[in-house]
């Protein structure tokens, strides 16, 4: 519910646009004026109509010819105007009003503001803004700035309530001056700046956001950043968790049993994890490594200490053949030790359900497998002592965060419920291991990833032969089916990935259907199976152990089999339309490959004509197999929120500073935010409240 008592009465705020303006997040005098322009358009002079460039945002000066509806399709009302040199210029709305044509009449003087596009009857801009003007009319002064809006609310609008409010509303300065630099303007001047900027700054400058102004706005906003991701930090220090040290043999023995020595990366990974998990506050680190690095068996150790010290652990993956997969793995080095591993997947029968949530609650349950299933409201652990969340960028916040709380909330119910019966009982966060094999940019790990702690594998294990990539045009796509029956042959496996297809599962569907059966009629001697989304999880796990097993030589799919599938003897990996798929998604495929001694090769089958960007990942792909270098230009192709998976999930993005161009700001704001904490807090509070107020929490995970 919108607060109208948060706007002064000067603004004159009405109820229906703060309701427009909480859409945005304005909520206060404060928000209004920290709204900074997204960019800005040029209306301070006139372009001649015969000098305008296609898809380039500039002001014309006309005098309507002619107007008529037509109704080609639909109504649509067409504008013909020329300007002083008689070059003509069309105008096309297909939404108007009895206002717009009035204005429009024939002989009026107009500017008209829009992009140019080539049309049926010329250049022309379809719903430009206009105004009718006098020629004595004077020009904007400065550039005009234009906002992040929401229906309803239009640029005009804004942009008055943006006058007002400079009128009305000022900016205290919060920050003392130690912090800042000598160069940037005061708060309340870099905001006046921003929102009219005067006739005499530099426009690339503001365009750019390389101008002062800009620059003090950048790293307000990475400072609250950074105090935010520092106190969450700190907040989980002030916590208690249970020291995990060993009271028996079971992590001894479990890694007497591992069949491999562990390279030095995990070692050095395992000794960060090793010493947090003995202290009395909550880790909360984050394990990367590239695919097929070992991070499995680092998260593996960890369960085991767990385990040893007499706690509960519990292991989340995004999907159920990701969490399956680590549950086969996991109760395959437990089981032999008497430890029991539980799993638990929205697909397990009601009944099983039942005796698992027991088993949970009575501590006969040891380690606990499983999808988001865990944090549902049945699952009460007896003692949890460790959290491991495998490929967390693929929850959403609000889950990881849930996930926390669940577990805390669990801990608190054994807690009151020991408590009841006499028992003495310390309430404890649980420890938390994240993995990820989608390696964090340091600018990322600096910013976004601020209060987590970092364990890096970066070797991979010696039996690793290099991956070779090869791009191949779909017309030479029958020289790839020869290659797959050569491999197959030799008795080697193949993986072939159909494309993906963003807006029809249906059809992404019957693409892997009609694959398939293309390969089986092509090489009717090979053994191909085929695995997709809409089968049950049952179906799904049949054909995958036959493939593990080598029952199947081919496996056709979609990108079911993205994480999760370890078989060492497949060396092939056919990925079709690859310029369909995103580089994290490229890099996660082409690591399925490449686990045994075998040369392996991933085919990257591409179709023309190819776009900028599908051009630049597929060149990515084939210059380096470094998960790191694959992640920093994924980062520079998408942006932060796309990379990180969070413009569906809620985490307030950087609506101003660049993190990869404003790398030194970044870096300038963490130091910062240290000192204010130490030396200030109270203002530290007041600038998060002033930049992050009702946000803050989505930094808490």
């Amino acid at each position: 519910m919108t607060c109208l008592q948060s706007f002064s009465p000067s603004l004159k705020i009405t109820p229906k646009l703060a309701e427009k303006l909480d859409k945005l997040g304005l909520r206060t005098d404060q928000d209004v004026l920290l709204h900074i322009p997204l960019r800005y358009e040029d209306e301070t002079h006139i372009t001649p109509v015969a000098d305008l460039r296609l898809g380039v945002f500039a002001q014309a000066q006309v005098t309507v010819v002619a107007q008529s509806v037509q109704f080609r399709g639909r109504r649509s009302l067409l504008v013909t105007t020329m300007d002083a040199a008689e070059d003509t210029l069309v105008l096309r709305f297909l939404n108007f009003y009895p206002n717009t044509t009035a204005t429009l009449k024939e002989g009026a003087l107009v500017r008209v503001q829009g992009e140019p596009r080539m049309g049926h009857h010329g250049v022309e801009m379809v719903h430009p803004r206009f105004q009718g003007v006098r020629e004595e009319t004077p020009l904007s002064e400065h550039l005009s700035p234009v906002y992040p809006t929401t229906e309803g609310l239009s640029q005009g609008a804004m942009r008055k309530l943006m006058a007002k409010a400079m009128a009305e509303v000022s900016l205290p300065e919060i920050l003392p001056e130690q912090i800042l630099d000598d160069s940037w303007p005061t708060l309340n001047e870099a905001v006046r700046l921003l929102h009219a900027p005067p006739p005499d700054v530099n426009p690339s400058a503001l365009t750019e956001r390389d101008h002062p102004a800009w620059s003090r706005i950048k790293f307000e906003e990475l400072l609250a950043q950074q105090i935010s991701l520092t106190k969450a930090k700190l907040k989980r220090a002030a916590e208690h968790a249970p020291p995990l040290l060993a009271r028996n043999d079971v992590f001894s023995r479990f890694v007497a049993q591992l069949p491999f020595a562990l390279t030095g990366a995990q070692q050095r990974a395992w000794a960060l994890i090793a010493h947090d998990v003995t202290q009395g506050v909550p880790m909360h680190r984050l394990l990367q490594g590239d695919v097929g690095s070992g991070k499995t068996v680092v998260a593996g150790l960890a369960c085991a200490q767990c385990v040893a010290a007499g706690f509960q652990a519990a292991v989340m993956a995004p999907t159920e053949i990701l969490a399956e997969q680590l549950f086969e793995k996991l109760r395959g080095w437990f089981e032999p030790l008497g430890m029991r591993v539980v799993w638990l997947a929205s697909s397990v029968k009601k009944k099983d359900k039942q005796t698992t949530y027991e088993a949970i609650r009575e501590n006969q349950a040891h380690v606990v497998v499983g999808t988001h299933a865990l944090i549902q409201e049945a699952v009460q652990f007896y003692n949890l002592g460790l959290a491991v969340i495998d490929e967390q960028h693929r929850f959403g916040v609000m889950q990881r965060l849930e996930l926390r709380h669940k577990m805390r909330d669990n801990v608190s119910m054994q807690a009151r419920s020991a408590e009841n019966n006499g028992v003495k009982y310390s309430e404890h966060a649980p420890h938390q291991l994240m993995m990820s094999a989608t390696p964090i940019p340091r600018t990322l790990a600096l910013s976004y990833f601020a209060d987590l702690d970092v364990a890096v594998i970066d070797e991979l294990p010696p039996n690793r032969t290099p991956i070779i990539t090869k791009l191949i045009d779909q017309v030479r796509r029958g020289d790839v089916v020869d290659k797959v029956a050569r491999d197959v042959s030799l008795g080697r496996q193949v993986y072939w990935v159909c494309p993906l297809i963003e807006e029809s599962e249906t059809l992404e569907l019957q693409t892997a259907i009609d694959t398939h059966a293309t390969l089986v009629t092509m090489l009717p001697d090979v053994r191909i199976g085929l695995v997709h989304g809409r089968l049950s999880a049952a179906e799904k796990r049949a054909v995958m152990q036959a493939f593990v097993a080598h029952e199947l030589d081919v496996l056709v799919a979609t990108t079911v089999i993205e994480v999760g599938v370890d078989v060492a003897n497949a060396s092939v990996m056919v990925i079709e339309h690859a310029e369909r798929f995103g580089l994290a998604q490229l890099h996660q495929l082409r690591g399925r490959v490449g686990r045994g001694a075998t040369q392996s090769t991933c085919i990257l089958l591409y179709e023309k004509p190819l776009s900028a960007t599908a051009k630049s990942r597929l060149k990515t792909m084939y210059e380096t197999t470094d998960g790191f270098e694959v992640a920093r230009q994924d980062l520079l192709l998408r942006g932060a929120g796309e990379f990180l998976g969070t413009r569906q999930s809620g985490l307030p993005l950087l609506r101003f500073a660049d993190i990869e161009k404003d790398i030194e700001l970044l870096e300038l704001a963490r130091d910062a935010a240290a000192w204010l904490l130490k030396h200030n807090p109270d203002a530290a509070d007041a600038h998060l409240q002033r930049w992050l107020a009702q946000r803050e929490h989505y930094l808490a995970g």
